[in-house]
């Protein structure tokens, strides 16, 4: 604890004030600010702002990409309802033909039928006729064979009932 004088001298001479080390200090400071401002200060200033301009337009260039995006979206939306709204009125209007083309067949198959059945009725009708005509003809050719046989001579009711049998028995064999 005991400080001798000198000791205490030698102290106060480096804490004292000098006027010359204050300017020199401040000086010193001065130039230090000055090559900070313009050697360091300016350049990270403009690098920063350079990169907040950078930033802004990659974020103009981001929100207008991302608004392109939603339109191009929209649109694609858009042409897409109006695709499935043209493919549903292209299926309605296929269903629609297929059901006329249908019914027109339909149509055309009944007309068909109406008409084989009309000439399968007419070729029947035909056909009867003709079979009654053959049996007329052979009716009255076997007339006319029992008149021949009754005329040539007087039949006695046995001889009668005999040529009815052989008449029968010959219309039978044909």
């Amino acid at each position: 604890m005991g400080m001798t004088l000198m000791e205490a001298g030698a102290t106060l001479q480096l804490v004292n004030i000098n006027p010359s080390t204050i300017i020199f200090t401040l000086i010193n400071t001065l130039i230090i600010l000055l090559l900070y401002r313009f050697l360091l200060h300016k350049p990270v200033m403009k690098i920063l702002e350079e990169r907040k301009e950078k930033i802004g337009s990659e974020m103009k260039a981001a929100e207008d990409a991302q608004a392109a995006a939603e339109a191009a979206k929209a649109e694609y939306d858009a042409k897409l309802k109006e695709s499935r709204e043209e493919a549903a009125q292209i299926v309605s209007a296929a269903v629609k033909r297929a059901g006329e083309r249908e019914n027109q067949i339909i149509a055309e198959a009944q007309q068909e039928a109406a008409e084989l059945k009309k000439k399968a009725e007419e070729s029947i009708e035909l056909e009867k006729k003709k079979a009654i005509n053959e049996i007329k003809d052979q009716i009255s050719d076997i007339v006319i064979m029992a008149s021949e046989k009754v005329c040539e001579k007087e039949i006695s009711k046995a001889d009668n009932e005999a040529l009815i049998d052989k008449f029968i028995a010959e219309v039978g064999n044909e």
